[in-house]
């Protein structure tokens, strides 16, 4: 039989340890108690985030993979009606018709597959994860750079770090430090209309295409000269400007400029 230690490393388990770490995440994903109705938890391992968690909901659904782990959760929060304990895996699930939030302490080794679980959900309101530290700057724009997926998301999602959790507040201790990413779903979307959201796609996959990571050139492919230098004026980009180092609102500006 494996050893426990073993068991979570299959599985990329790093259980929560320290209970106001647990608690600030708790606040951050659901900062006015009770709101919102509907929360689904990534994850819950031994129930260091579920606790706080359920404190703080109305309805909680608990994911948690590891069936060796379910009936220890499921006899701590028995006389928590609210709180339902879910065996199987949180990608499974088929996201709830009405508007639900998202926390959890993320295996780092599925974090890309949350996220994008995460991002297409039509109901989800926001979703407030611990995942590596390197993942949360990089979507973020911590660094001064900025991915893709970020940015072909921005008009209906915002993306913000924050905080930072050591390494030393897990069990068994990771190899890095994790973040808190915060993804949030915009009541309004910064872009109206299937053909600008088409068209917004289009811009950032075609700048994000190029051959060494220059913007301009890229656009160049689908737009005159004029036109690209005129737009990268209004966004006050320099032509020379690698295409990560474009934060999101000069993307918008972009975008405004190439399909006037």
């Amino acid at each position: 039989m494996a050893r426990p230690t073993q068991r979570a490393r299959t599985l990329s388990q790093n259980f929560l340890a320290d209970r106001a770490t647990a608690a600030h995440v708790a606040r951050l994903a659901a900062p006015d108690r009770g709101r919102p109705p509907l929360l689904l938890e990534v994850g819950a391992g031994n129930g260091a985030l579920t606790e706080p968690l359920a404190r703080r909901s109305n309805e909680l659904y608990a994911y948690e993979i590891d069936p060796r782990l379910v009936p220890g959760l499921r006899a701590r929060f028995a006389r928590s009606p609210h709180v339902h304990v879910v065996a199987g895996d949180f990608l499974t699930a088929r996201p709830p018709r009405t508007p639900f939030a998202v926390a959890g302490n993320v295996p780092f080794s599925r974090t890309a597959d949350i996220v994008d679980w995460c991002l297409s959900a039509p109901g989800l309101t926001d979703a407030t994860l611990i995942t590596q530290l390197e993942y949360a700057r990089k979507r973020t724009g911590d660094y001064g750079r900025w991915t893709l997926l970020t940015v072909l998301t921005w008009p209906c999602h915002e993306w913000r770090l924050l905080g930072r959790v050591g390494r030393h507040r897990f069990r068994p201790a990771p190899r890095v430090d994790a973040g808190i990413l915060r993804i949030a779903h915009r009541p309004a979307p910064l872009l109206t209309g299937a053909a600008d959201r088409g068209g917004w796609a289009d811009l950032v996959r075609l700048g994000f295409s190029g051959v060494g990571g220059s913007l301009h050139a890229s656009l160049r492919r689908a737009h005159s000269r004029r036109r690209v230098d005129a737009a990268f004026r209004a966004a006050r980009l320099d032509p020379g400007v690698l295409v990560g180092e474009v934060a999101p609102d000069r993307w918008l500006r972009l975008h405004e400029e190439l399909t006037a």
